[in-house]
């Protein structure tokens, strides 16, 4: 009974020590840390920093500078203007069909101004000034400046064709009120009061010439 008795005894410690050494083991286990992986990409591969914001993403750009225009001064090219001159119209000759006459530009500014060139003419009628016919056709070649001081005139010759020589259908004469006159260069015009007689059709021929300007 005394060596039954050492033996169970023997046993029971076994067991004992046993259950101890789990029960050490088990809480190890629960209060080891888990190792963690920091590698989001595969084996050999660099890792991702996308998402990492960058140091020169955290600050806004600046934002550009306007840039200021330089004051220019008006431009001003010498030449005369629609509203520096006064235009007349004087008699001259006549040859077959036309009458020649004189436009007189003259410089009724404070300034010299200068004209070189061909004026634009056309004839005008009704209350609204609209254009009948073709405009002047430019006959001769451009000649040189010519400077105005205030007081000064220049001329260009205008040729008046006779249009009643033409074919009454053709040419559909129609009253003209006076002339619109462009300076050269110049997008304002001027009216100048005469009265004529236009075609408002089309004729083969022109109604209308006009000569550079040259020194009157």
């Amino acid at each position: 009974m005394t060596m039954v008795r050492s033996k169970l005894i023997s046993i029971g410690g076994l067991v004992a020590g046993t259950a101890g050494l789990l029960l050490l083991s088990a809480c190890g286990a629960e209060t080891a840390p888990v190792a963690q992986n920091t590698s989001a990409s595969p084996s050999g591969s660099a890792p991702d920093t996308s998402a990492a914001p960058s140091a020169s993403s955290s600050s806004p750009a600046p934002a550009p500078q306007p840039v200021q225009p330089s004051a220019q001064a008006p431009k001003n090219d010498g030449l005369c203007k629609a509203g520096d001159v006064k235009l007349s119209i004087k008699d001259s000759d006549a040859a077959a069909g036309t009458v020649y006459r004189k436009l007189v530009i003259t410089n009724a500014s404070g300034h010299p101004c200068t004209v070189q060139g061909f004026p634009g003419i056309s004839y005008v009628t009704g209350a609204d000034g609209h254009q009948v016919g073709e405009a002047a056709y430019r006959d001769g070649a451009k000649g040189g400046p010519v400077q105005l001081a205030k007081g000064e005139s220049a001329i260009a010759d205008v040729g008046f064709v006779n249009v009643r020589n033409y074919d009454e259908a053709v040419c559909k004469p129609t009253e003209t009120r006076g002339l619109r006159v462009y300076l050269p260069q110049e997008t304002a015009s001027n009216f100048v009061p005469v009265q004529g007689l236009g075609c408002a059709g089309k004729i083969p021929g022109n109604q209308l010439t006009v000569k550079t300007v040259h020194k009157g």
